[in-house]
């Protein structure tokens, strides 16, 4: 027996309609969505922390949310993993991490540091809670020659 009343999401559904857009789905594709163009982007923070990618590193993951344009409420996504058992790329990915939260606090230098992991979460979370809804961002995306998406803070804004 589930806990949940789901009952109150399928009232909220026309199921019949769902079905017959799933079944279009699978015959003629639609799940994909095409890859936002480089350029910039006013943005907010919708979401930053440290987390955990698919194979078990450390991740600094933030999403962010285009608030004005053609692609407005559509999607950014950093995320950028440390492998600290990587010597050789363990060094640039912190020291990545490190300006995106720079750039994002709008802060000096000294004010991130990667010291330990919990360190660093907690700073995460501290930096979230500092700009969640008092800053936001004109963000430059570009595509690296492999591929992967590159983004810089270009300006901070004060949320009026």
């Amino acid at each position: 027996m589930t806990k949940f009343n789901w009952d109150k999401f399928d009232k909220q559904v026309d199921l019949e309609a769902l079905q017959g857009d799933v079944k279009d789905v699978e015959e003629n594709g639609g799940g994909d969505f095409e890859p936002l163009p480089d350029g910039q982007y006013e943005v907010s923070v919708e979401k930053l922390e440290l987390t955990e990618s698919k194979k078990g590193d450390p991740m600094l993951t933030i999403w962010f949310i285009i608030l004005t344009g053609e692609y407005e409420k559509q999607r950014l996504f950093y995320n950028k993993v440390m492998q600290p058992q990587n010597d050789k790329a363990f060094g640039l990915q912190v020291h990545q991490n490190n300006e995106m939260l720079r750039g994002l606090w709008d802060c000096e230098k000294d004010e991130v540091q990667f010291t330990s992991f919990k360190d660093y979460a907690d700073l995460v979370l501290d930096i979230h809670e500092d700009i969640d809804g008092q800053l936001e961002y004109l963000l430059e995306k570009e595509t690296n020659k492999d591929g992967y998406d590159n983004f810089k803070i270009v300006e901070v804004f004060e949320v009026e």
